[in-house]
């Protein structure tokens, strides 16, 4: 196994990398969920806008990406419909006596670690990356992750994320907002 990179995403190659990984961890591409899984498909029109306004983390396996750490402001709220309810939710949840939507924060757009290299601690070497990036712009970051991924949740946690807030969404998925204080 290649030793992984981490850089920030800076070419379209990078950006098509993170979409081909995003496909093969995809939900409806598994045919087991034990291992985790990613629930949002990206176009490379809303990742590249993503991309131009706090980079994405990636993990370089030789020429390959191997792992990402997805970075995503409020500004590209309105790109990917299916994580406007969070955002929505960030006006009404309070952290230390403030609304969420009053900091400065980073939402995790996604975070994937290939199956070839699962169990090295790479997972945490990118969210290190992510943080030692992003820490000095922004006071937390902040994501949701499916309850059914227990995986994933176990990871965050493990990684410093402690959960802020659950709900059920209205196809029943029921989400754990998690939140990584900075400050």
């Amino acid at each position: 196994m290649d030793p992984i990179n981490f850089k920030t995403a800076l070419s379209d190659s990078d950006l098509l990398g993170i979409l081909k990984l995003q496909q093969e961890n995809h939900i409806h591409s598994l045919n087991s969920l034990d291992q985790g899984f990613l629930y949002v498909l990206h176009s490379f029109e809303d990742l590249k806008k993503m991309n131009d306004f706090a980079p994405h983390v990636i993990g370089m396996g030789g020429d390959a990406v191997a792992a990402y750490v997805l970075a995503m402001t409020v500004d590209c709220k309105e790109d990917v419909p299916v994580l406007i309810p969070m955002f929505d939710l960030f006006e009404k949840i309070d952290f230390k006596g403030k609304k969420i939507s009053e900091y400065q924060y980073l939402v995790v757009g996604q975070v994937c670690v290939g199956q070839h290299y699962r169990g090295n601690g790479i997972f945490d070497k990118g969210y290190q990356y992510y943080r030692d990036t992003f820490k000095q712009d922004y006071d937390f970051a902040i994501t949701e992750v499916s309850t059914r991924n227990h995986r994933s949740l176990k990871a965050h946690q493990r990684v410093g994320f402690t959960e802020i807030h659950r709900y059920t969404d209205p196809l029943s998925e029921e989400w754990s907002i998690v939140l990584w204080d900075w400050k």
